[in-house]
């Protein structure tokens, strides 16, 4: 029995828990508050894709021949190998049944129906030796099979991570969902309100707690909701999350307290922290006295109480995330396409983690930057964060993070990778970034050595104009670059890309597809994704449409509003382009169709492109910052102690002695030669530069020792020698 029972919705992700409720959870084991967990949406896909869950799918369809798809008649044809093999195949994708991929691989052991139609070059994607992960996308097509059959032929709301999706966007009027949930329950929703009642009965609680971070949770927090209200009347409800967060900051419909009795807005510590405190502790009648950000009835009427004078937790007080209760070797790995980068989101249980609260950037014209979530910037010092990940690692089993930034700090990033490398811990990270020209090729080789395999950041519009409209603080130019410095350290690049910004020209849509068409052909960009530009209503664009060009259409609010109708005075139909961007990057992505005309991509006339087909790479030629070292720049040396070996050299009669320095690294062993006084020298100063070392030494005060003994550091410092070094981790950062 426990007082607090925390609820993630379906559905959100297959292969790993979002956090919100793990971070809640970590937050008040700090207070001594005991509370528990579930994911109802990984184990709502585990009872319907189980041998049991699709025996019952397949009795509850008629078969009705000639009301279904062709393809809908197949599986049914084929529903005995699918309720044979299903089980397997989720314990494969949850790791614990790996040599089940001879046989996936075999092509005579999965049904297929038609995800398998356009099944990708198996040789070409995963090699010879990529078997696990060629069995993990051809399971993956084997269930998006069976969603497309119950979204067919059981419930029209379905999706592996998200759920009546529809219901959610930009509802200003809350009249549809309320209709919807007068409704008879779905077949989803009976699966669901079954697990959520067995787990109301063994917890007990008082205080149930939704947490929706999307619209594609919204439906189903709801229904558990109502759910509560119908069976347990004396439980007192909650929600916070993303969504509200985002979309209920104008909240005015009464209907909605049917079903919740109280919706925190902003970080959910604080007004948690108090709700507990009032329904654990004050009379059943009493209303609730301090609250901080938290919508209620009062009187009958919908209020926003924000009366506690005491202020938001600091990061550091917040504790680590805690994922105990949650069934962390049941999620499921999948592998959609055959990129690398891309099945991150996807394939691998990541622990969650974020460096910083809100974006150290903040300036962004299309993001919700007058929120807290995104203004409160406040970061997280690197020796907390490497403490929460050694904690996660001890409670999880597992090393891997993602860290859920906005965008993560260069200087932290830094100051992160040290302190891994100095406590020797093993992990795998990645993080979303702003392509800044921080990220210098030495910082990007010190992030590869601690760890990190991959990042992911906003290109947006491939277009020097409206980067600067976007108030993006970069340029396409210094984006080439940046992901040149990543990808050539060895860490993947995701970048998000968006058309159809205010003002935007269909010559600038087909430019940034060139500039980006030629990122993924010299191979500085692994994988993207095209979003089509929505205003939202706290961000400058929404705020200020005018400034920009756009007309919104004004509806009058009573339940969410984020996302905005709007018209753009050029009147592009910008949804034109949507599948002529996906489908070249689809292609780009799989490292083909390069040398494709950008009309190929579109059945409509569109312009040349104005791109000089050498662009990108005429701004990677010019990507050169080894020589412009600051004073205050630090000097890291990240490998091994060398061998020494002191020889003569002579030449013209003249004799002098001279060291080699023999280096180790895991790949390979190289050499160079100094002149003894200053190899010795040299040999002290590493010692030095040792990442180890809590005190770092600056560029400055190598050059200081390095002249009270010689003259000209700069010549001794970008010297052929010494500057090979820098591949091996003599790094200037």
């Amino acid at each position: 029995m426990k007082d607090i029972l925390l609820i993630t919705p379906p559905f959100t992700q297959l292969n790993t828990p979002y956090p919100a409720s793990a971070y809640l959870k970590g937050f008040l084991n700090t207070k001594s508050i005991s509370c528990f967990q579930m994911d109802l949406g990984i184990e709502v896909i585990l009872e319907l894709f189980s041998k049991k869950g699709l025996t019952t799918i397949f009795c509850h369809i008629e078969r009705s021949r000639d009301a279904i798809s062709t393809n809908s008649q197949r599986i049914i044809s084929l529903q005995h190998d699918y309720i044979n093999t299903i089980d397997a195949v989720i314990q494969f994708l949850q790791g614990k049944n790996q040599t089940l991929a001879r046989q996936i691989c075999s092509g005579n052991f999965l049904p297929e129906a038609s995800r398998f139609d356009q099944l990708d070059d198996m040789e070409w994607a995963f090699g010879s030796m990529g078997m696990q992960d060629k069995a993990k996308h051809l399971a993956t097509l084997y269930l998006e099979d069976l969603s497309d059959f119950i979204v067919e032929c059981v419930d029209e709301n379905f999706g592996f991570s998200r759920y009546a999706e529809r219901l959610g966007r930009s509802a200003n009027s809350f009249d549809e969902m309320y209709a919807h949930l007068q409704n008879e329950l779905t077949y989803i929703d009976k699966i669901t309100l079954k697990i959520l009642k067995e787990r109301l009965y063994q917890i007990q609680p008082k205080l149930v707690c939704i947490s929706v971070p999307f619209p594609g949770n919204l439906y189903s927090a709801f229904r558990c909701a109502q759910y509560i209200k119908n069976h347990f009347p004396t439980i007192k409800i909650a929600m916070g999350g993303g969504f509200p967060n985002t979309e209920l900051r104008d909240l005015k419909d009464k209907r909605v307290f049917e079903f919740f009795d109280f919706i925190t807005l902003d970080d959910g510590e604080l007004p948690i922290e108090l709700l507990i405190s009032h329904v654990l502790n004050s009379p059943p009648l009493e209303g609730l006295g301090e609250a901080k950000r938290t919508f209620l009835i009062e009187n009958n009427q919908v209020v926003y109480k924000n009366n506690t004078t005491r202020s938001d937790y600091k990061q550091s007080q917040v504790g680590t995330p805690d994922y105990s209760d949650l069934l962390l070797d049941k999620y499921i790995s999948v592998i959609e396409i055959a990129n690398p980068m891309h099945s991150l989101w996807s394939d691998g249980r990541w622990n969650k983690l974020t460096m910083a609260h809100g974006c150290y950037w903040g300036k962004c014209t299309f993001c919700d930057i007058s929120l807290d979530y995104i203004k409160l910037y406040e970061p997280i010092a690197a020796k907390i964060l490497v403490d929460r990940m050694e904690e996660m690692i001890a409670q999880t089993g597992e090393n891997g993070f993602h860290f859920v930034d906005e965008a993560a700090p260069p200087a932290l990033m830094r100051e992160l990778a040290l302190e891994i490398l100095r406590r020797k811990l093993t992990v795998t990270w990645w993080t979303n970034i702003r392509f800044e020209k921080s990220f210098t090729r030495d910082l990007c080789l010190l992030l590869k050595a601690s760890g990190c395999i991959a990042v992911s950041g906003g290109l947006e519009v491939a277009s020097d104009r409206l980067l600067e409209l976007i108030k993006k603080g970069v340029t396409v130019e210094q984006v080439a670059q940046v992901t040149q410095n990543f990808t050539e350290s060895g860490i993947m690049v995701h970048a998000y890309l968006m058309y159809g910004y205010p003002t935007q020209t269909v010559q600038e849509t087909i430019d940034s597809l060139e500039m980006v068409r030629q990122l993924f052909e010299l191979g500085v960009i692994q994988s993207g994704f095209w979003h089509q530009f929505a205003m939202t209503a706290h961000s400058p664009v929404g705020m200020f449409p005018e400034e920009f060009g756009v007309i919104p259409e004004q509806n009058v609010i009573t339940f969410a509003n984020n996302d905005i109708q709007f018209k753009d005075k050029t009147a592009i139909d910008h949804d034109k382009f949507s599948f002529g961007l996906k489908k070249s990057l689809f292609n780009f992505m799989h490292g083909i169709c390069f040398d494709y005309d950008l009309q190929e991509w579109f059945d409509f006339k569109i312009p040349k492109t104005t791109i000089n087909p050498d662009y990108i790479r005429d701004c990677l030629l010019a990507n050169h910052d080894q020589f412009n070292t600051k004073p205050s720049a630090k000097i890291i040396w990240i490998g091994g102690m060398p061998e020494t070996e002191v020889f003569t050299k002579s030449k013209k009669g003249n004799a002098w002695e001279m060291m080699k320095l023999t280096f180790h690294d895991k790949r390979e062993t190289f050499e160079i030669s100094l002149e003894k006084d200053k190899a010795e020298w040299f040999i002290t100063t590493l010692e030095l530069l040792q990442v180890s070392n809590d005190k770092t030494q600056t560029f400055a005060q190598v050059k200081t020792d390095f002249e009270m003994y010689f003259d000209d550091f700069e010549l001794f410092w970008y010297s052929k020698p010494i500057n090979s070094l820098r591949d091996f981790g003599l790094l200037t950062l």
